[in-house]
């Protein structure tokens, strides 16, 4: 088992006989598997297999700082439900039902 980070992600269509090293993949698949960039640049295909390479620079595709300052700003927005329902009075209201540490449960209310 390699302890390296995973840069690349190796996928075998079967189908095809070819095995694909690409970016890194956002969620798993079948046949899929993520490789450092010291594996990925190693690997051979099966015999009678075809390998297709795709070229891609590993450090274009990490996260940059802008990427995790709108995630923050997402959370923060969606922390303040309440507020912005409020604000603009035309919102539905949220009531909280349930909370479990530092998450709440909410459900809007509607007056019938």
């Amino acid at each position: 088992m390699c302890n390296r980070p995973a840069v690349a992600t190796l996928t075998y269509v079967y189908a095809d006989c070819t095995a694909v090293v690409g970016p890194l993949a956002a969620y798993a698949e079948p046949h899929s598997y993520d490789l450092c960039d010291l594996h990925a640049a190693r690997l051979t295909a099966p015999r009678g297999w075809e390998l297709v390479a795709l070229e891609f620079d590993a450090a274009d595709l990490a996260p940059s700082s802008d990427d995790l300052e709108a995630l923050a700003n997402a959370v923060r927005e969606a922390a303040r439900p309440v507020a912005a329902a409020a604000a603009g009075g035309s919102g539905p209201e949220l009531i909280e039902v349930g909370r479990r540490g530092h998450l709440r449960v909410l459900r809007d209310y509607s007056p019938e």
